[in-house]
């Protein structure tokens, strides 16, 4: 087959865009990210421009997030099974649909609460076969196992600088024409990622000869990924953050209009600074040359996110709150990606579906619980306290995963003396010690 790599270097950090079929994911993923963040903000300020009521914000963001948590681990034995570019095709095409629906309603000013909260649903149900599958399908696209974390490091920069670029203008477009305008936009910036697939020259696609069942399936998967400690830790990590920090999406709308007295553009400005601070983390990740001492620095991400999160909630001033945004974001998305590199970089790849599936429960599934539940606790002590417990249980979760290292670090010595794959990364997961994967069959 011919290489999909530039004859020509491309710099370290962002050596990954050297393969045309991760440039062209690369790029259309990108224009297709910027929509939806536009329709996150849209939505998160017409529900609550409607309705007035923090609770159902967060049922919004229940509905779209809770079936990434009970439809996860089925959609990671598809991505194993099946193959990975045509699902992505049909996810994408059916996101797009859904955002057209919602264009429609909102334009034409007959969009209801049910409406969100049913479109929201089939998302979420869409986005869990999506994300389960599009984890996986980065190795497809890499051909050096080395450059993979580089490839998951620049998925994050993308992922953050739609981050930073969608609510911006989001916030522009809802002062000026509405929300309408920005769902509208994310429905056709699908066309972006589609066309990239369909661009894409991969191998042909080989299926994997299985006779078990979905459900034997799910629990090979299950005990290859949960009877390691460090792995499991890893599983544990990304849960925990999703439960008790992802919530403060969910309270922005509020800390916009009703605590810094602002509008649309404040809502975009802060979840731009949250998205700058993420692209700075991811950037940062994206110029190390191995994962050499992550689980250090897993622990003091996670410690600035806990942290930034109880100070931002006290905060009463724009421009405190915009730098806080910052560590947030940066604090949040070092820890995610920095779980997701070492996944990557081990993982079996007849099990990577089901394993990045339950890293996509953890991160996605998680949240949706962790909002409703922040959520009913608002209603009761308001936003600025329950944002402040969140933290503080972000920040103490840190005290376990660094008491655990040295007995970790003991458990990936013979590891990676078995795996064979690139010193530098070897030695790099050594020190990391706390994100492994368990040993392989020989």
């Amino acid at each position: 087959m011919e290489s999909t790599a530039k004859p020509e270097k491309i710099g370290g950090m962002f050596r990954a865009l050297r393969y045309r079929n991760y440039r062209l994911f690369f790029t259309g993923q990108g224009i297709s990210l910027i929509g939806t963040w536009m329709q996150q903000i849209a939505l998160s300020w017409l529900v609550y421009r409607l309705t007035d009521s923090v609770f159902l914000l967060g049922a919004v963001t229940f509905s779209s997030q809770i079936p990434s948590f009970l439809l996860g681990p089925f959609a990671g034995v598809f991505a194993d099974r099946f193959n990975r570019q045509k699902i992505l095709l049909i996810t994408q095409g059916l996101s797009m649909v859904q955002a057209s629906t919602l264009a429609f309603l909102v334009l034409t000013e007959t969009i209801e609460v049910w409406h969100i909260l049913s479109l929201s649903a089939l998302l979420g149900t869409i986005n869990a076969f999506d994300m389960a599958t599009r984890q996986s399908f980065v190795v497809e696209m890499v051909d050096q196992r080395e450059d993979l974390s580089n490839a998951i490091a620049l998925n994050s920069s993308m992922f953050n600088m739609a981050r930073l670029v969608g609510p911006s203008i989001a916030g522009v477009l809802i002062a000026a024409v509405g929300e309408g305008m920005c769902i509208l936009i994310n429905a056709l910036s699908y066309i972006a990622v589609i066309s990239s697939l369909l661009l894409m020259r991969l191998k042909p696609f080989v299926p994997v000869k299985t006779e078990s069942k979905v459900f034997q399936s799910l629990k090979e998967g299950f005990a290859y990924a949960f009877s390691f400690p460090p792995i499991r830790t890893l599983i544990l990590v990304v849960g925990l953050i999703s439960l008790f920090g992802m919530p403060f999406s969910v309270f922005l709308p509020v800390f916009a209009r009703d605590i810094l007295h602002g509008g649309a553009n404040t809502l975009g400005f802060l979840m731009g600074a949250s998205g700058v601070g993420a692209l700075s983390g991811a950037l940062f990740l994206a110029q190390r040359k191995s994962v050499l001492g992550l689980g250090k620095v897993i622990i003091f991400t996670m410690s600035i996110f806990g942290l930034a999160l109880i100070a931002f909630s006290f905060s009463k001033i724009l421009i405190l709150s915009l730098l806080l945004m910052l560590f947030t974001g940066f604090g949040m998305i070092v820890t995610m990606a920095s779980c997701n590199t070492l996944l990557q970089t081990l993982v079996d790849d007849d099990k990577r579906g089901r394993v990045m599936s339950m890293y996509s429960t953890a991160f996605m599934g998680m949240a949706p619980i962790g909002s409703m539940l922040a959520s009913s606790v608002a209603e009761s002590i308001g936003v600025t306290y329950t944002l402040a417990a969140c933290g503080f249980l972000c920040a103490i979760c840190v005290v376990p995963l660094a008491l655990s290292l040295p007995r970790l670090r003991k458990m990936v010595h013979p590891i990676y003396q078995r795996l064979g794959i690139l010193p530098e990364i070897a030695t790099g997961l050594q020190a990391a010690s706390n994100l492994t994967a368990p040993p392989q069959k020989r």
